[in-house]
């Protein structure tokens, strides 16, 4: 037996069993949710085995005209969410750039420290950390009774059940999916090129601007991505803060699933956010490989 063979012999023996276990456990159910997204809402739940492509019309505009008009606040659902989603990766990104420049520039003691602490919250229940998001939050709650004794304010804020206090939390759980990616940049920035373009007469805007952005900005991208996928689906955080007020697509499609029992329409909401995060993992790639190719050339 070739070495070339034998390798490719212990490759398939070694991605073998992986590749099945996602095959089986993830490829398929995202095949039998898109054949479910075509396919009619039973009477009384379940599905009726007849093509009916009318449950992505209910969302994009051309419902069954027989049965049902379009109502364009799954559209408003779909919006609010992007806009959450977005809203979110913008504020971790504000808050886990510069912090990564700081935790950067520490000594290597004092990093692995701060490293362990923003991975601490992993170690807590997330259900247990959102409700201390809510005794935070609530009208009795800390925020509220420390303004109301210093006088800055005459009755509680409806801090909790808004789109704000959704986007907290989202942020507070996200922080460790947006920081390790954005650290890793810094961390492998090239001090002298900054410190050459200072040199040469570039102010720090400047330098920010054409020398440090630039370099950070492959974790940027990665960190937007790995925040803004979980962020769009994401019914956890918007069920326990965002209360009956706020909806977002991962309630609806909870909805959809186990009140109103129309797994084709569930489905089909699925499929869209699993459209939205394709394309920006096909963006993302080929960004990357764009990155890549400019790169070699450049050598």
């Amino acid at each position: 037996m070739s070495i070339a063979i034998r390798r490719r012999v212990q490759l398939a023996v070694l991605l073998g069993p992986v590749s099945l276990f996602l095959a089986v456990f993830f490829l398929g159910p995202l095949a039998i949710m898109m054949v479910t997204s075509f396919l009619a809402p039973g009477l009384y739940g379940g599905v009726e085995w007849t093509f009916y492509p009318h449950n992505f019309g209910r969302i994009l505009g051309f419902a069954d005209p027989m049965f049902e008009d379009f109502d364009p606040v799954y559209i408003a659902i779909f919006i609010r969410s992007v806009k959450i989603a977005a809203l979110t990766v913008i504020a971790a990104l504000l808050v886990c750039y510069p912090a990564a420049f700081c935790i950067a520039r520490l000594s290597e003691r004092w990093k692995n420290f701060c490293l362990f602490l923003i991975t601490l919250p992993f170690f807590t229940s997330l259900i247990v950390r959102l409700f201390v998001w809510v005794l935070i939050l609530r009208q009795t709650g800390l925020v509220n009774e420390m303004l109301l004794s210093t006088g800055l304010i005459a009755r509680p804020l409806d801090l909790i059940y808004t789109d704000g206090a959704i986007i907290l939390g989202m942020v507070y759980v996200f922080i460790p999916f947006m920081f390790m990616p954005v650290y890793a940049s810094v961390e492998k920035l090239d001090w002298t090129l900054v410190r050459a373009s200072l040199d040469l007469g570039a102010g720090p805007i400047r330098t920010f601007w054409r020398i440090i952005l630039p370099l950070t900005a492959p974790g940027i991208a990665g960190g937007a991505i790995i925040v803004f996928i979980p962020a769009l689906g994401n019914f956890v955080v918007p069920a326990i803060l965002g209360g009956a007020k706020v909806m977002m697509l991962g309630n609806l499609i909870e909805q959809q699933f186990l009140a109103a029992r129309n797994w084709p329409f569930g489905s089909a909401l699925a499929m869209m956010v699993m459209s939205v995060m394709l394309v920006l993992l096909l963006v993302y790639v080929l960004a990357s490989s764009r990155r890549g190719t400019d790169a070699a050339l450049a050598r």
